[in-house]
């Protein structure tokens, strides 16, 4: 679940190992929970519902905390309507779309491999559209990336179908987190993380909300469960989650959870097999691995 970049403020060396190593291994676990709360709080919540009251209470979060902690706003309408597009992209695009892939059947596992793959997608569209140069060892990881989707796609004699409409969601959601990264790298303003996340969360509230009224009932069965999951992925993760983040930029360790996001979905699928009984096959480890070494390979800065 890709955290847009709240405004960089002037870091400060990690002062122990807990910050340097443990938080960001920390957030990457917290990130991995989110495919896996979806799929806990799915049963009791259409897709579009669901994440409509996510962003609605998140969003309020952040709003009264911006409006405590006396945090800036964005200054002029480019600024706010890039926070906008980010908003609809990172959050209201490719956030529904792994929630509907995961309604229609798509394996958490699965869901968080496919969009994990993004960082590809930005590299190769960069190159396309900015002219960055695609280094070799770049063009070795899309083949390791794609060969790794082959892999976890492909079906065997005795295999199950993955469902197309998940798979399709899947790509929306990939194509919506390339796109949202690019679109904040070339166009996003340096915005406060509390103010910033509150127009996102309402922006995403304002583009899936009339989905919601036009394909779904709304029907929300308050379980223990699903109040669980709900409370889990909005405050530990919608507020907590990105307030790490930022904590982690503080402390100039934001680098320590690039390197550890490639354990995503391994960690979602080891948390899947005890919480759903997700059965992995060795073919699919195999093709987690090749994606997880291509994408170490795309995003592998130049040896200078």
């Amino acid at each position: 679940m890709n955290a847009p970049t709240p405004a960089e403020p002037q870091p400060t060396p990690p002062a122990t190992l807990g910050w340097s190593v443990g938080m960001p291994a920390l957030l990457v676990f917290l990130w991995s929970t989110g495919f896996v709360g979806a799929k806990y709080g799915l049963p009791y919540a259409e897709p579009f519902t669901f994440v409509a009251i996510r962003f609605a209470l998140a969003g309020a979060i952040f709003a009264v905390y911006a409006w405590w902690s006396q945090a800036p706003w964005p200054k002029g309408w480019r600024a706010v309507l890039s926070t906008v597009v980010v908003g609809m992209l990172l959050h209201g695009t490719y956030l529904t779309g792994v929630f509907v892939a995961i309604s229609e059947g798509t394996p958490a596992w699965v869901a968080s491999m496919l969009t994990g793959l993004h960082p590809l997608l930005t590299a190769l569209f960069a190159g396309i559209t900015v002219g960055e140069r695609i280094r070799p060892l770049q063009w070795l990881g899309f083949a390791l990336g794609l060969a790794g989707i082959g892999l976890v796609l492909w079906r065997s004699g005795s295999g199950s179908v993955l469902p197309a409409a998940g798979l399709i969601a899947c790509g929306v959601g990939l194509a919506a987190l390339t796109s949202g990264t690019l679109f904040q790298k070339r166009f996003g303003t340096a915005a406060d993380l509390r103010t910033g996340q509150a127009i996102q969360q309402f922006a995403a509230l304002a583009l899936v909300t009339p989905f919601a009224f036009m394909f779904e009932s709304r029907v929300i069965h308050w379980t223990g469960e699903f109040v669980f999951a709900f409370l889990w992925l909005t405050v530990v993760l919608s507020v907590g989650m990105f307030s790490l983040l930022y904590m982690l930029i503080r402390r100039g360790a934001v680098s320590k959870v690039a390197s550890l996001f490639y354990l995503v979905p391994p960690v979602v699928a080891l948390e899947s097999f005890f919480l759903f009984d997700e059965v992995v096959t060795l073919r699919q480890v195999a093709g987690m691995v090749l994606a997880g070494v291509g994408v170490a390979l795309v995003t592998r800065p130049p040896r200078r």
